[in-house]
């Protein structure tokens, strides 16, 4: 099957160029993500997530530890952007997301530098790109998806989120992203506000995840089994029952379909501040991922990735063993 990139029916529509203005007007009063904080970013103005008018990239690499669907024989050519719009207290990646100086200039990059690097990705083989942590910097990730486009690039794109997006900038992306990865972290309000600061993210996740669903469906492939279009959902089952997986595995299996792609995590380990917060500063109890499992193969979930909790902490993200 080859199915050509949204992006590039809308560069050939010449449609493109005008959805990325569209992309940058959300930057005068920021309100790309739920937290909507209104600071002119475009004159340098930060808010909560510190990010200012240029993109900060943090690594471009070629990851392999990503599900088997999206990454092929030689792994996805993976932009880790800087900053966040949550502050996770347990999250894996903190010196990346939650960077302890204001401005570093280390991460500095453009639209025209993160082009070159697609196309780079392009050339090595890698069969999808992705944008991690990418809600605060959408519209200048798309301006370089633009660049890259105009000179060859034609790979998926995987936008790869915590699921805080604004439902105002998901609308601008229908047609631009091929494959949404997003994270859904918490069903209880309460949590989302204790460990990350986002009392509001369960009602703003499941808004979300349904425009991403009405956007792309259910994940397609190539012959070769590589992801083409669609959505996964990732859910890191927390201990304690913090991050409510069974309620969400309901909600995805009501409101959506139970043919979604999930890819139920077990990878939890207490890092960054999580030590701090009982009971995130004890390692996941593999009985409490075998419960969520449970609930996954009772709703007949049959498609997606489940993981072997005694051994996928040990391994950075994400670690997938086997399919269901």
């Amino acid at each position: 099957m080859i199915r050509k990139p949204g992006y590039l029916k809308l560069l050939e529509k010449g449609e493109l160029a005008e959805r990325i203005r569209e992309l940058k007007k959300l930057l005068e009063a920021c309100r790309l993500c739920s937290r909507r904080c209104g600071v002119n970013r475009l004159v340098g103005e930060r808010g909560y997530c510190g990010a200012g008018k240029l993109p900060e990239a943090a690594s471009f690499c070629v990851h392999r530890g990503e599900e088997p669907v999206l990454t092929g024989n030689l792994g996805v050519g993976n932009v880790f952007l800087g900053r966040c719009n949550m502050k996770c207290v347990f999250c894996q990646n903190h010196s990346i997301s939650q960077p302890e100086e204001p401005i570093l200039s280390d991460w500095s990059s453009s639209a025209a530098k993160i082009a070159e690097k697609l196309l780079q990705f392009q050339k090595q083989g890698c069969p999808t790109a992705g944008f991690v942590s990418p809600t605060h910097y959408a519209p200048q990730i798309f301006e370089a998806i633009a660049l890259a486009a105009e000179r060859g690039f034609s790979l998926p794109v995987i936008y790869n989120t915590n699921g805080y997006d604004s439902l105002e900038l998901l609308t601008l992306l229908d047609g631009m992203v091929d494959i949404y990865l997003p994270d859904f972290k918490y069903w209880n309000s309460g949590y989302g506000n204790t460990y990350s600061d986002a009392p509001d993210y369960p009602a703003a996740a499941r808004k979300a995840v349904r425009e991403m669903y009405r956007q792309v469906g259910n994940l397609r492939t190539d012959s070769e089994g590589t992801a083409l279009r669609g959505l996964i959902i990732r859910l890191l089952v927390l201990p304690g029952g913090i991050s409510g997986t069974g309620d969400v595995l309901r909600f995805i299996a009501d409101e959506l379909a139970n043919d979604v792609f999930v890819s139920l995590m077990s990878q939890y380990y207490p890092a960054h501040n999580a030590h701090s917060f009982p009971p995130l500063a004890g390692k996941l109890k593999p009985e409490e991922y075998s419960q969520a499992a449970a609930i996954l193969e009772e709703l007949g979930f049959e498609n997606g990735w489940v993981q072997d909790p005694l051994t996928s902490p040990e391994h950075y993200l994400p670690g997938i063993d086997f399919r269901l």
